[in-house]
C-alpha cells in the first residue's frame, strides 16, 4: 500500500513540474512602422523624418551684357540689376557720337552686324504705342535718352520700370531666345510710333542667360 501511495505522489509531482515549464512564452516581436527612432540627450525618443525641399524657380538678380558697334567691335557694357520696381541699367560705353541718343530694349536676342535689324522691333509684350510721353504708351522696352559726352563716352544709370529679369514673367527680358539692348544714332522724341524717330541702330548687346 505504501509503495502505491509513493508512486501516485511522484507522478503528481512530475505533472506539476511539466505544467510549470510551459508558463514561459516568448513575447511577439514589435512591428516597425518604418520610422527610425533615436534617443535624445534627455532620454526621450524622437522619430527622424526626411522631407524634400521644394524646388525653387530660376531667379536672376543681375546680367551684364557686352555692347558692340556696327563693325562688331566691343564698345562697352550694360549691367542690368533686377529690382522690386523694375530693372536698373548701368551703362558704360565709348566711341559713340556726341549728343543725345535713343536707347531701347528690342524683342529679339540677336545683334547681327552691320545694321542690327535682327534685334527686331521694340520689346512690347502689351502691344502699347511707343514713347514715355505717349498717352497710349510706352512700350515695355522704351527707355530715357542717354547723353554721350564730347569724348564719345557715356556713363549713365537709369531705371526701366516696365520690365523684369524674372524668368517666366510676360515682361521678362530673359524670355526664351532673349532680348537686346540697342542704342540709336539720334534722340528719341518719346512719342512718335514706332521708334521715336531715333534713327539708325549704332550699338547692340544681347540679353540672355546663356
Amino acid at each position: 500500500m505504501k509503495r502505491w501511495f509513493l508512486f501516485v505522489l511522484l507522478l503528481t509531482f512530475f505533472v506539476f513540474l511539466a505544467a510549470c515549464g510551459n508558463d514561459n512564452t516568448d513575447e511577439p516581436p514589435t512591428e516597425s512602422d518604418g520610422a527610425t527612432e533615436t534617443t535624445s540627450d534627455d532620454g526621450t525618443d524622437n522619430q527622424e523624418t526626411t522631407e524634400s525641399a521644394p524646388a525653387g524657380g530660376d531667379e536672376i538678380a543681375m546680367v551684364t551684357i557686352d555692347l558692340m558697334n556696327n563693325d562688331g567691335d566691343a564698345i562697352g557694357t550694360a549691367q542690368l540689376t533686377d529690382e522690386e520696381d523694375g530693372v536698373t541699367v548701368a551703362l558704360q560705353a565709348e566711341n559713340l557720337e556726341e549728343g543725345m541718343h535713343g536707347i531701347h530694349f528690342h524683342q529679339e536676342g540677336m545683334c547681327e552686324t552691320p545694321d542690327f535689324k535682327s534685334a527686331g522691333d521694340h520689346f512690347n509684350p502689351e502691344n502699347s504705342m511707343h514713347g514715355l510721353e505717349n498717352s497710349d504708351g510706352p512700350h515695355a522696352g522704351d527707355l530715357p535718352n542717354i547723353e554721350v559726352s564730347e569724348d564719345g563716352t557715356v556713363s549713365q544709370e537709369f531705371k526701366a520700370e516696365n520690365v523684369t529679369l524674372k524668368i517666366g514673367e510676360e515682361n521678362s527680358l530673359l524670355k526664351e531666345g532673349g532680348t537686346a539692348l540697342v542704342i540709336h544714332a539720334g534722340e528719341d522724341d518719346q512719342k512718335t510710333d514706332p521708334s521715336g524717330d531715333s534713327g539708325d541702330r549704332v550699338a547692340c548687346g544681347v540679353i540672355t542667360t546663356e
